[in-house]
């Protein structure tokens, strides 16, 4: 029994240290962030004057199936504030229903007023997304390529607040901050707009200040084709393209700048099981590049503290593995720690480990992103969200853990993209509508029988005394069920 118990509580230990870890990291990237802001200079002038010579841009929208959205983009692409003349707009689409003849309709439009815009479509779809941006590239005209995704709406001025920074001829991509059309749609939308708002500002600004490797984030970015070109390319062996050709680039010498201060808005998933698709890709395809990554960074001759972070960086979908593992054995650790003698006060000082995510995630939305609303409303609603969001981060850990276990053991998937549906408005509905599947799937049912799990703890907790995880008990029992039940519902529509 006392064997039993130390090494169930040694399994328990080695998630918690690494979790812990993750979030002491993100905490640093909290300190370069704040650092950057307190010596932060006024944003370079972009407006440039009447005879500034502006680049050639080429505009890359990579489309496939988005009968919903590909008219709202291609006409708002269309609208940005540059020179026609300096435009070149691929249209990407590797549709297999009504978006193609959607697609082809508003290039013919555009054409015919002088516009250079054109459909290119492959004989296959070798490659999903990566492989329509890596055959693309060649055709493009422009020094400079700019990445749309289906679901976003650049604001008019975005390339002239972009293309100046390549003025600095070490720069290859400029990333800019997402920001979020639809997040008071729903609870769902919410927290995912909670999240993100950390990446980029704290995340991505915190790893640009202290001089660390960034990603460029898969849209609304802008690359130097050279940069493209001597990195070696779009490459379709992971699932997450654009991090890959990140830190291949960077490895090159390249730099990324991130401009936080510039947005670009974008529609979140409005429903559970898009959002898992999203998730399951994303934590996939990280996994997928730090297996295929991390030698290649610790081999470079970039600094030790670039190394770390990189390393972390890559890793970071392995906290929700860890997550699982803790939630696993947290429940028989609750039957032995008595009869094994274990004492368990000591593990309170992991409590750091929130104590420093919840600094980040005010920094990220508090202070940042939700400067406009009064102060004490701010700090009110942030203590309402952030218990929910730890909640159903927990309830994803086992959806996210089986992307992550897929991604470092190589096995390859298809590209799934997250369907949108032109949800903007509250009064917006994805009912009734195409791109879902109706088929319950085992990592749902799974999350149901863990949703029991948890709710068993919670009685064994009280049965034997012992409700030191009462509270993490709770929690994983309510994002489980959380993300079960909406994982069901959401199959009814279509």
């Amino acid at each position: 029994m006392i064997v039993l118990g130390y090494s169930i509580l040694t399994i328990y230990i080695f998630a918690l240290i690494y979790v812990t870890l993750y979030c002491l990291m993100q905490f640093h990237l909290l300190l370069c962030y704040k650092k950057d802001r307190w010596n932060q200079n006024e944003t370079t002038n972009f407006i440039k004057s009447d005879d500034y010579e502006y680049p050639l841009v080429t505009i890359q929208l990579p489309i496939f199936n988005e009968q919903y959205v590909v008219e709202r983009l291609i006409d708002n692409v269309l609208r940005l504030d540059y020179p026609k003349n300096k435009l070149q707009i691929q249209i990407l689409d590797d549709s297999n229903d009504i978006t193609l003849d959607l697609s082809r309709s508003k290039a013919k439009e555009y054409k015919e007023q002088g516009f250079d815009i054109e459909v290119i479509r492959r004989p296959d779809r070798v490659g999903f997304k990566a492989g329509a941006l890596k055959y693309a590239t060649p055709l493009a005209k422009g020094d400079f390529i700019a990445i749309f995704d289906a679901d976003f709406l650049p604001n008019e001025d975005f390339l002239k607040r972009t293309v100046y920074q390549f003025e600095d001829p070490n720069v290859g991509v400029v990333q800019t901050r997402w920001e979020h059309i639809n997040q008071d749609y729903s609870l769902l939308t919410r927290l995912q707009a909670f999240q993100l708002n950390v990446h980029f500002t704290v995340e991505q600004q915190g790893r640009e200040s202290g001089n660390l490797l960034l990603q460029f984030n898969g849209t609304a970015g802008v690359w130097r084709k050279s940069t493209i070109e001597e990195a070696g390319g779009w490459e379709a062996d992971t699932l997450t393209e654009d991090l890959d050709l990140s830190y291949r680039a960077q490895l090159k010498g390249w730099k990324i700048v991130f401009l936080e201060e510039v947005g670009a808005p974008a529609e979140l998933p409005a429903e559970m099981n898009g959002l898992k698709s999203q998730q399951f890709r994303w934590m996939k395809g990280g996994a997928e590049t730090a297996r295929k990554m991390l030698p290649t960074i610790w081999k470079s001759d970039i600094s030790f503290q670039r190394k770390l972070h990189g390393t972390a960086h890559l890793l970071s979908s392995s906290v929700f593995l860890c997550v699982f593992i803790m939630g696993i054995f947290s429940v028989p650790l609750l039957f032995l720690i008595k009869p094994a003698g274990i004492e368990m006060g000591y593990l309170m000082g992991f409590l750091i480990s929130l104590i420093a995510l919840v600094f980040v995630y005010l920094q990220a939305n508090v202070f940042t992103n939700w400067e406009g609303e009064d102060k004490v409303k701010r700090v009110v609603k942030f203590f309402l969200i952030f218990p929910i969001f730890l909640a159903l981060s927990m309830g994803l850990a086992f959806h996210n853990s089986l992307a992550v276990i897929q991604g470092l053991l190589g096995k390859k998937s298809a590209f799934i993209r997250t369907p949108k549906f032109n949800i903007a408005k509250k009064e917006d509905s994805y009912l009734n509508k195409n791109y879902f599947d109706l088929k319950i799937n085992f990592a749902t049912i799974f999350e149901g029988l863990l949703t029991l799990y948890f709710l068993f703890a919670l009685f064994a907790g009280y049965w034997t005394d012992n409700t030191g995880f009462y509270v993490f008990h709770f929690f994983l029992m309510l994002g489980y069920g959380t993300i079960f039940y909406y994982s069901v519902k959401h199959l009814k529509y279509k």
